[in-house]
């Protein structure tokens, strides 16, 4: 396994250490940042149900897709606050307010922004992200 920095979450991360959580969440910014359409398909799960920024529902098919074509492309992901709620042994979810620079379809916009992730380790082997939802929020600084 290639090695992720993790320094950017440790660094946002309110209340309790998690860091199984912490790195899959540093996987996912990777794997944005670069592109990586096969780290991508590892940690999302093929029944993914994600809201978008524009309120619609997107498939993991869609969301691979979008990186695959290079319609979408992150250039600047900054984590400024991460928060971690262990649901029993296989189940975290996340709440991550970063900044972030992504061009979509040549436009490029820059704005902070709010995930919540729900992370489900199935059958007790592989975490992956089961669902979620990104929104702008507002902010008149980083």
């Amino acid at each position: 396994m290639e090695n992720i920095d993790v320094t950017p979450f440790e660094n946002a991360l309110i209340g309790p250490a998690d860091p199984e959580i912490v790195e899959l969440e540093a996987r996912v910014r990777t794997a944005q940042l670069s592109g990586d359409v096969i780290a991508l398909e590892v940690l999302i799960d093929d029944d993914l149900l994600f809201t978008g920024p524009d309120g619609n529902l997107g498939t993991k098919v869609q969301d691979l897709d979008a990186y695959r074509s290079g319609l979408v492309k992150f250039c600047s992901h900054e984590p400024l606050e991460l928060r971690i709620r262990r649901v029993g042994t296989n189940v975290a979810i996340t709440s991550l307010r970063a900044w972030l620079v992504v061009d979509v379809s040549g436009k490029t916009s820059e704005g902070m922004y709010r995930y919540t992730r729900i992370w489900d380790r199935q059958h007790g082997n592989q975490w992956r992200v089961v669902g979620g939802h990104v929104s702008q929020i507002e902010s008149t600084a980083k």
